[in-house]
């Protein structure tokens, strides 16, 4: 297997492009359960832990942006303004777990169970895609089209995501078969918009 390591966005996504068989890897709490099990076994992995354009965020223009190398950790220290996302990082495995873990690993996965994805549905996000050729960007629901299946093309890395800046309150909870360290059998995550009056509702682990 090669492993790929490249130190900047630019190489990365030239990496991808030269590459487009390679396998992303950041905090690994997915892949590497299936590498374990020999249930993949790729030619090739692509390092994405040391880019530092992935482990951003930054408000956009009446917007925020979470870049898909950001923790949990990180959001939960960090990112206490957005209640729901805090809560649903709160939730995410052990504290190992959740220092490596990662949103775009949340995404890249396409889990039902994946405790960030209720969430972005909720704040109606759009993932951010990356080529050699350039960005593009798909509304949450146009970019998890099924259980473990996503719109990225094989020469496309997940940049990070991003939500409209409103004002609004939320919660996330789930319930599993045990209290602690738990994959969600079911969740959800509510958003009550006050600038348009609305409350969205997201449901995960249920499809």
């Amino acid at each position: 297997m090669d492993v790929l390591m490249p130190r900047i966005l630019e190489e990365a996504l030239a990496l991808k492009a030269q590459r487009p068989e390679a396998v992303p890897i950041a905090g690994g709490t997915d892949l590497m359960v299936e590498l374990n099990v020999a249930r993949r076994r790729p030619r090739a992995m692509i390092d994405l832990s040391h880019l530092a354009e992935l482990r951003e965020w930054r408000s956009e223009d009446r917007a925020f942006f979470v870049g898909a190398g950001v923790t949990y950790s990180r959001i939960i220290h960090d990112l206490s303004i957005f209640v729901p996302l805090r809560q649903a990082s709160c939730t995410v495995g052990s504290l190992q777990i959740r220092n490596r873990g990662t949103v775009g690993g949340n995404l890249g996965t396409a889990s039902p169970a994946g405790d960030a994805l209720p969430v972005l549905a909720a704040y109606d996000a759009e993932v951010l895609l990356g080529s050699k050729t350039g960005t593009r960007t798909l509304p949450w629901n146009k970019f998890l089209l099924g259980p473990k299946r996503t719109a990225i093309r094989p020469d496309e890395l997940i940049v990070g995501a991003r939500w409209p800046l409103r004002h609004h309150v939320g919660s996330f909870s789930k319930v599993g078969t045990r209290n602690a360290m738990v994959i969600a059998a079911a969740s959800l995550a509510l958003v009550l918009d006050e600038d348009d009056r609305a409350v969205h509702a997201a449901l995960g682990s249920v499809g």
